[in-house]
């Protein structure tokens, strides 16, 4: 591994950094937590809901981060549990009424921001960067798990 790799691989992650703390901050703001944020960006895009299993795999949570959230947004009659027509063992958990209208404005404000910036670069540029950042965290996947990723 080459001094540019380490710098690059520090200035990466720097800025990944930097987003997830622009994230965390702009929750605080709006007197959200952080977990709460991504589970409550995923109901808000899933109109029929959700069941736990699928918001873990969402928002890369784990299950007990998940159930804690999904009492409290339960305890504070933000969302609601559903019997899964799929599955009577498993409950979809919606937003209510007071949840949509609690989220909707920092739900909706950040993935305009993220949609914005992202249009600010030209087509190529996207896909490049959904492309490379893909293979990153793919690389580093494999790495962090103690696989060998087949890159040089």
């Amino acid at each position: 591994m080459d001094r540019e790799a380490r710098r690059n691989a520090f200035l990466y992650c720097k800025f990944r950094d930097e987003q997830y703390a622009l994230y965390d901050a702009y929750a605080k703001e709006n007197g959200i937590l952080m977990n709460t944020f991504l589970v409550a960006n995923a109901l808000f895009y899933a109109k029929e809901g959700m069941n736990q299993k699928n918001i873990c795999q969402v928002t890369h949570q784990s299950k007990q981060t998940v159930s804690l959230i999904v009492k409290n947004l339960l305890r504070e009659g933000y969302a609601c549990l559903e019997e899964d027509p799929q599955d009577k063992r498993n409950k979809i958990v919606k937003f209510t009424k007071e949840g949509w209208e609690y989220f909707r404005r920092p739900v909706r404000h950040i993935t305009q921001s993220e949609d914005r910036a992202m249009a600010l670069f030209t087509k190529e540029e996207q896909e490049r960067l959904v492309q490379l950042s893909r293979k990153f965290t793919e690389n580093l996947k494999k790495l962090v798990r103690g696989e060998e990723t087949g890159e040089e």
